[in-house]
């Protein structure tokens, strides 16, 4: 096994380079050295894979995902935090594994990662807070560009992902990634495992692309509007929000073509019913709303 780079306690890092967490980024490093250990197992990174890192901070968890007993080939830190790029180069710049991007990873072409591996990349970090459904949702519309994600996120957003029909949190979050891939929460992180101690608990979930959507559909861009329009006026009922998003006559129509009433909420719908509904919308009268 080749011998990655030391690992060392993140504020010992900070402190070293004259830096602290910046509140206005949101930054809370975790400290834990266990739960980095987790993260890199849950990874199951092989010698032929690349990992994309998400927010690669003071290089942490980097190190943690070349300390494994099998290591990947590549690891590309993605960071756009210009204090924390600057220690990364300081502090593993003479890692041959490591490619170090200034970018913000929002905008990450993970086909183009994907691509230059010759594979679909593995992605790993502790997503910002203030951002996490915009990069989740970038990671699932990399389709087969990603093959899974292990990542950290708020307890509260892993639930809302993980949520199933009937519960008051399941909504386009839900339906949107549990339709692409198979998400399972695989543990909790206490606020003490990070410097500065965040107010909410964490967990990390495992995001894994599906050989096949859970529901197949006609036209994956229409369910992802129908998604959308429903559950954007959620208390409304479906013969509503699906009339004013596509007119009355059309969503008559739908709705008796898929067998779903119009009395019912979004919440109350499986993947299964919205892909019905998709496919009664795309092959019945015209969609007189844009």
């Amino acid at each position: 096994m080749i011998v990655g780079p030391k690992a060392e306690n993140p504020r010992a890092v900070l402190a070293r380079h004259g830096l602290d967490a910046k509140k206005s980024w949101g930054q809370n490093f975790l400290i834990d050295r266990t739960v980095h250990e987790r993260i890199a197992r849950a990874a199951a990174a092989r010698t032929e894979d690349v990992v994309v890192e998400i927010g690669a901070g003071v290089g942490t968890l980097t190190t943690a995902l070349l300390g494994t007993p099998v290591t990947p080939r590549k690891i590309v830190a993605v960071e756009r935090d210009p204090d924390m790029l600057a220690v990364l180069r300081a502090e593993l710049a003479e890692e041959p594994r490591i490619e170090i991007r200034a970018e913000d990873a929002v905008h990450f072409d993970f086909g183009a990662a994907a691509a230059a591996a010759g594979r679909p990349v593995i992605v790993v970090g502790n997503l910002p807070y203030q951002i996490t459904t915009a990069l989740l949702f970038a990671i699932v519309d990399a389709g087969d560009a990603v093959a899974r994600a292990i990542v950290m996120v708020q307890r509260e957003f892993a639930e809302r992902v993980i949520a199933a029909p009937g519960n008051k949190i399941y909504g386009r979050l839900s339906v949107m990634v549990q339709q692409q891939a198979e998400a399972r929460l695989l543990f909790n992180v206490h606020p003490g495992a990070f410097f500065p101690r965040p107010r909410v608990m964490s967990a990390v979930m495992s995001i894994a692309r599906r050989a096949a959507p859970l529901a197949a559909v006609r036209d994956e861009a229409l369910f992802a509007r129908v998604v959308r329009e429903t559950f954007s006026t959620r208390r409304k009922m479906l013969r509503r929000s699906l009339g004013d998003a596509f007119g009355a006559d059309t969503a008559t129509a739908a709705l008796l073509g898929s067998g779903v009433e119009g009395t019912r909420r979004p919440e109350e719908l499986t993947i299964g019913e919205f892909a019905r509904l998709t496919d009664a919308l795309a092959t019945g009268p015209s969609l007189v709303k844009g």
